[in-house]
């Protein structure tokens, strides 16, 4: 086995890395986890909307998944976190987007409603595993 590279997104990635001091990403052999993504921008803003917020985290989660040599197209498994339960503008969110990045594979999907997350305005929070061919 390789030893871990570890990987930062540029931008708000490098804003979490120099105060909290986290990567976003790390590879292993051809297997690529990250950390989870919210909807901020790299100021740490946060969309109003819920639908663009998730919209937002779907981008980092891309963005991430590129310092580290992936794309959603390797995504096997993803994992969603939620403040405020499971309206349906949150799934109807969820699935288009899905279907928009991984057009051609159904990954393995669990969705988890919380009470907080780590900016107090977060609303949502997508982790996901890629294995790169």
């Amino acid at each position: 086995m390789k030893k871990p590279e570890f990987f930062v997104t540029p931008g708000y990635g490098e804003n979490m890395l120099s105060r909290l001091h986290y990567s976003q990403a790390v590879k292993i052999d051809n297997r690529v986890e990250i950390s989870g993504q919210g909807g901020i921008d790299d100021n740490l803003q946060i969309p109003e909307a819920i639908a663009d917020e998730i919209a937002q985290a779907f981008r980092n989660v891309e963005r991430t998944l590129a310092t580290a040599g992936a794309s959603w197209e390797d995504v096997i498994h993803v994992n969603s976190y939620h403040v405020g339960g499971f309206p349906p503008e949150v799934n109807d969110a969820m699935v288009k987007l899905f279907r928009h990045y991984m057009p051609n594979h159904a990954p393995i999907w669990t969705e988890v409603g919380v009470a907080a997350l780590a900016l107090p305005k977060m609303r949502v929070e997508i982790r996901v595993t890629a294995i790169v061919p």
